[in-house]
């Protein structure tokens, strides 16, 4: 191995401490949610399951989001910013809440920075929608300091992952085919959830309205021009990867909708078939598509490709299907067993992944002695 090789691999090393920041807050988001779901699952205190849909935004996607972007700056003091949520998710986690507050803001913040920095080098719209995305962030930290209720936070937060996401599909499609005229599209259905997001905070309703306008315009402008309408019809990887990008299309489009409609809902019923379309039918099929390609660039190991990926795919959406039929039906068993089966869609992900790596590496040693 030379020089260069060995210091890859342990800058890799480096990393995993901030991976498992963000595993953590995953396993405490996924506990909290078992607690909301009335399985009574023991937790630290009684706001605990109130806190899960925080620490899976900000705890673990915000660390997966900031520890990206820090790999992509290649600035040690970049790292902060995922540090500062792994830690944040922890400490609010442990029931420590204006500490873990002011780290998962601070975090926010950072973020922003690593943006600025990286305006330095480049500059596009898709960059200018990404940042945005953190400004979110920041925002939503702020008014949790502040004293807002979580519920407060949700046009903040879902600004957050649904802007980062767009700017990231906008970079692909600019890529691969997309004229600038055509992004024009993509940026005004941004503004429209970045604006509904600051009217929430004076005027819910109207606000929550106007970022399920933005969100359903942009889930028809990304199934419309993102280049997983062409790779759909591949095979391999880029099929897996579009399979899990139009459907999480749909599920942003039905949230969107739902918004649109009901503007802030109250408890239960459309607000959380809303929430649950959005944050696990969109940004987590989101994440099982991007993984195979973020995980080795982050952490340098190989995650590739194998058929039996889309079997968390299949549970992820099947569940979720139920659990939004409960939602809307006021059917509790349906919503109970569809929430299980959508965490467990999560655990299973990461075990067909070690599966597929596996399977990958005895295929190669299977190679070599023939």
């Amino acid at each position: 191995m030379s020089k260069s090789e060995r210091r890859r691999s342990r800058v890799a090393v480096h990393r995993l401490p901030l991976f498992a920041g963000a595993a953590l807050s995953l396993v405490a988001g996924l506990w909290g949610g078992l607690g909301l779901l009335g399985l009574g699952v023991p937790a630290p205190r009684t706001s605990f399951a109130q806190q899960h849909g925080v620490l899976m935004a900000l705890g673990f996607l915000g660390t997966l989001i900031a520890l990206e972007r820090a790999v992509a700056l290649g600035r040690p003091w970049a790292y902060a910013a995922p540090g500062a949520s792994a830690a944040g998710a922890i400490v609010t986690a442990a029931g420590f809440g204006l500490p873990g507050r002011v780290l998962l803001t601070a975090a926010g913040a950072w973020l922003v920075a690593v943006y600025v920095a990286v305006f330095g080098r480049r500059t596009g719209r898709d960059l200018t929608v990404q940042a945005a995305g953190a400004v979110a962030w920041y925002i939503a930290g702020m008014l949790w300091i502040a004293g807002r209720p979580v519920a407060d936070l949700v046009p903040w937060l879902a600004a957050f992952l649904v802007l980062t996401i767009a700017g990231e599909r906008l970079e692909l499609a600019r890529v691969a085919f997309l004229g600038r005229r055509a992004s024009d599209g993509l940026l005004a259905a941004a503004a429209l959830i970045g604006a509904g997001a600051a009217a929430s905070v004076a005027w819910p309703g109207p606000g929550w309205r106007l970022t399920g306008l933005g969100m359903l315009a942009l889930a028809l402008w990304l199934g419309f021009h993102d280049v997983a309408r062409r790779t759909i019809r591949g095979a391999g990887l880029p099929r897996f990867a579009a399979a899990c990008l139009l459907a999480g299309y749909a599920w942003l489009a039905f949230a969107g909708t739902a918004w649109l409609i009901a503007g802030r809902p109250g408890g239960g019923g459309v607000r959380d078939a809303a929430l649950h379309a959005l944050f696990l039918g969109f940004v987590i099929s989101m994440v099982f598509g991007h993984a195979p390609v973020i995980l080795p660039a982050v952490l340098r190991v190989r995650l590739p490709y194998h058929p039996i990926l889309y079997a968390p795919l299949a549970l992820l959406h099947a569940s979720l299907m139920l659990r939004v039929a409960g939602d809307l039906g006021d059917l509790p068993d349906a919503r109970t067993i569809g929430g299980v089966l959508g965490e467990v869609s999560l655990v299973l992900f990461a075990a067909c992944a070690v599966t597929a790596a596996r399977l990958k590496k005895e295929e190669g040693r299977g190679k070599r002695e023939r």
